[in-house]
């Protein structure tokens, strides 16, 4: 299953991104033996399927010979989870974000800043290059325009206002370039995915080697998460039921199942990106200076293998020692009492736990560490893995599941009034983990909701968005340094500000 696709170094893949080229004029003016140039590349189906494939492939690239993981960028900036490596200055740039000292130089938010305006720029050259004339054309086009639309709704949450850009532009219309009211780019993102949703099949309308494509499904959850996030609750509602109600997705058994390698593009999955343990790196051949196929971040996320010894019925290996718990993500599953449920144990171990089956802890004061381990994007081994272990996880990032559309619909369903719709799509969810049903009303099923999310989706990476869509950013986060009126929004890179022109965030 993990080798649905590989990169594919296409034109669309190699040209400059916007705002990223400043100082490589007199490269990028050197002619490449046998280049073949975009206005010609996107004539045959072949080469539009390769275009499109080259938008998925520049999402995945968390690791670009520099750390720069959307992933971690929007996971350290919760509560969930300290930055933790070897110590202060091992990755100094996930470490001011989990400290809230970052400023418009983080490396971390200029990578993702520019793999997400990457994926922009591929996706605007298939749906500007390819001629619509048969019904795979159609179909890429209209896969273009989701993840167009996804990476719009990344950028607008994360940074607020931000240039729409629709086609290429030549380097000298860089400085003129806006950044386009909020208003303006969730109208582009509803555009996008209004018009994708008449084209694109269903999820079991795609073979086993497409999977890792967006469908329908993935286009009308994109969209009830838009709405969502403008507040537009009905319309929210309406669209999350058609995911819910289509027959195309189901709750796995259990979390740990989702996450399991089994669960990768199951009947749980909504949109993930797909990642290679096949490639048999070892410690020569792993591409340091570009990006790999397989995903290094798991291995960065392990417990710190200088201090820890995995226990032998267990299957957690050591890694680097990044992203690991907070003890108040601990307290949430101890006070909603589901210490020994298969969600908490599929999320998060203490080392007393990790004693207690027979592994150890050698170091009680290690950087950033409060006594958990992190087991949801875990260092588990695989039989499909080849080469060194630590450089060949294949794991894929989930991006959109079904469990949070049935968590997003209950808040929908909750704003615009039916609280009995928002208690069902709730209790689905705390019901595939053999919860207590909630009967809250009022302000307290609001809580549930809020508290569900935080412990269904601990390490996914959507606490933070979620914590300042719902005004909680101050009140959660406060203590770690985030500051209200300046932290709702990450900083324009320093470079598009100085050298293009781009207005910068308060407080940066």
């Amino acid at each position: 299953m993990k080798n649905i696709f590989k990169k594919s170094v296409v034109a669309a893949g190699l040209s400059a991104v916007l705002l990223s080229t400043a100082g490589c004029s007199d490269f990028l003016d050197q002619e490449v033996p046998g280049a073949v140039t975009a206005d010609v590349f996107y004539e045959t189906e072949e080469e539009a399927l390769q275009a499109t494939t080259a938008i998925y492939d520049g999402l995945t690239a968390h690791y670009n010979s520099v750390w720069a993981s959307s992933y971690l960028l929007r996971t350290l900036l919760s509560d969930e989870s300290n930055a933790g490596g070897s110590g202060f200055g091992d990755q100094p740039a996930y470490q001011s974000l989990d400290d809230y000292t970052f400023d418009a130089s983080n490396d971390v938010v200029e990578g993702v800043w520019r793999i997400t305006y990457n994926a922009i720029f591929n996706a605007n050259r298939v749906i500007n290059r390819v001629e619509p004339t048969t019904e795979l054309r159609e179909r890429l086009i209209a896969e273009a325009k989701v993840l167009r639309a996804y990476a719009y709704l990344d950028l607008v949450s994360l940074w607020g206002p931000v240039p729409i850009v629709l086609d290429n532009l030549d380097p000298g219309e860089w400085s003129s370039t806006i950044r386009n009211p909020v208003e303006e780019v969730y109208a582009q993102i509803e555009q996008d995915l209004k018009e994708a949703i008449e084209v694109l099949p269903v999820k079991s309308g795609y073979g086993p080697s497409n999977l890792f494509r967006v469908t329908q499904g993935t286009a009308q959850a994109l969209l009830g998460k838009a709405y969502l996030y403008q507040e537009r609750w009905a319309e929210a509602a309406a669209m999350f039921d058609l995911v819910i109600t289509s027959g195309e997705y189901g709750l796995e058994p259990s979390v740990g199942a989702v996450f399991s390698p089994a669960g990768e593009f199951g009947q749980e999955s909504v949109f993930e990106l797909s990642y290679n343990p096949t490639e048999g790196y070892d410690w020569g051949s792993f591409p340091w200076d570009w990006r790999p196929e397989s995903n290094i971040h798991i291995q960065l996320m392990g417990p710190r293998a200088d201090y820890y010894t995995k226990a032998p019925e267990d299957s957690l290996i050591g890694g680097w020692g990044f992203n690991t718990p907070r003890e108040e993500l601990f307290l949430e599953f101890v006070e909603s009492g589901e210490i020994e449920g298969e969600r908490y144990w599929a999320t998060i171990m203490t080392e007393e736990q990790l004693i207690e089956l027979g592994g150890n802890w050698t170091a009680p004061d290690a950087y950033d560490y409060e006594g958990f381990f992190q087991r949801k994007y875990g260092t588990y081994v695989t039989q499909s893995q080849s080469g060194v272990t630590e450089l060949n996880y294949g794991t894929n990032w989930r991006l959109i599941r079904y469990a949070d559309v049935l968590l997003m619909a209950a808040e929908a369903n909750f704003r615009a009034g039916d609280e009995a719709q928002a208690l069902l799509y709730l209790n689905m969810v705390r019901e595939r983990s053999e919860l207590e049903p909630v009967s809250a009303t009022g302000e307290a099923l609001f809580q549930a909701i809020v508290d569900e999310r935080e412990l269904e989706l601990a390490f996914e990476g959507f606490r933070f968005i979620d914590l300042v869509r719902w005004g909680l950013a101050e009140e959660e986060l406060g203590h770690l340094g985030f500051e209200a009126g300046k932290n709702e929004l990450l900083p324009i890179p320093v470079l598009d500000v100085t050298a293009y022109g781009l207005e910068q965030n308060p407080g940066f």
